[in-house]
């Protein structure tokens, strides 16, 4: 029986990821925070579909417990097959804020800790001929939305460049780009989402089954349904100072501080 590792994966794009793993009857290793949700989901899972489910709590916006995490997807013994780095957060900070210990952060849990588990899952995966790479990006990446929008680029970047780098050893890596999830991140992030139109919407579980499946395909960008993929094709060949006009509309969606 295959493993899969997921991080954030007690709420939101996370959980979803663990729920369909599980129910295709992957082993799992959840990663959160909270050690009562992770304790919870993990006896969920295992009672509904009948697998094995590992926790490991950890705050991945610490360098040492980002690398116990990592050394779990490197573990010989244990073999990951599948990692899914998922755990992040909204980030709203203004650029010109003196205080950057929110963007720090961001960087450790969004950035850092995609670097070093996905360093480590790719050499024991490439080691063994197989396995799966999934980066949460987001659609964001393409627009100029502040601090966020730079750290999304630069996952889906990152995810490419790994792909390069395991090409012909058997991995795949994946970077999966949402648009706008239905699940309660935009809540917790402060955005004002009810303006959106339903039109934009994906339903995460549509979005994790078609992600998935490009990860089997070898797919490196994974964009859910035929809108999104669009709209970012649109993105890709649009001018630079467009982006950011749209970008500067967007931005309204959000809540003052």
């Amino acid at each position: 029986m295959t493993t899969a590792l997921v991080t954030g994966a007690t709420a939101g794009i996370g959980a979803t990821f663990a729920r369909h793993l599980a129910s295709r009857g992957h082993d799992l290793v959840l990663v959160a925070r909270d050690e009562e949700r992770l304790r919870v989901s993990a006896a969920e899972l295992s009672r509904v579909y009948g697998v094995e489910v590992e926790v490991l709590r950890a705050d991945l916006s610490d360098v040492e417990q980002t690398r116990a995490v990592a050394a779990r997807a490197e573990d010989a013994d244990r073999p990951v097959d599948l990692v899914i780095n998922n755990a992040g957060f909204g980030l709203h900070s203004p650029l010109l804020d003196p205080d950057t210990s929110t963007h720090e952060r961001a960087l450790d849990v969004m950035c850092r800790a995609v670097l070093l588990i996905g360093g480590a899952a790719g050499r024991a995966m490439s080691a063994r001929g197989s396995g799966s790479i999934i980066n949460v990006s987001s659609t964001a990446g393409w627009v100029t939305l502040g601090h966020y929008s730079a750290i999304k680029a630069w996952v889906t970047a990152y995810t490419e460049g790994l792909a390069v780098e395991l090409r012909g050893t058997g991995v795949t890596a994946t970077a999966l780009a949402p648009g706008w999830v239905h699940t309660e991140f935009h809540e917790r992030a402060g955005i004002r989402a009810g303006k959106i139109p339903e039109i934009a919407w994906v339903d995460v579980d549509r979005l994790v089954g078609e992600c998935l499946d490009d990860a089997a395909r070898g797919k490196v960008i994974s964009i859910p349904t035929r809108r999104w993929k669009v709209a970012i094709q649109v993105a890709r060949h649009t001018p630079r100072r467009t982006i950011r006009w749209v970008s500067s509309a967007l931005s309204s969606s959000r809540r003052p501080h």
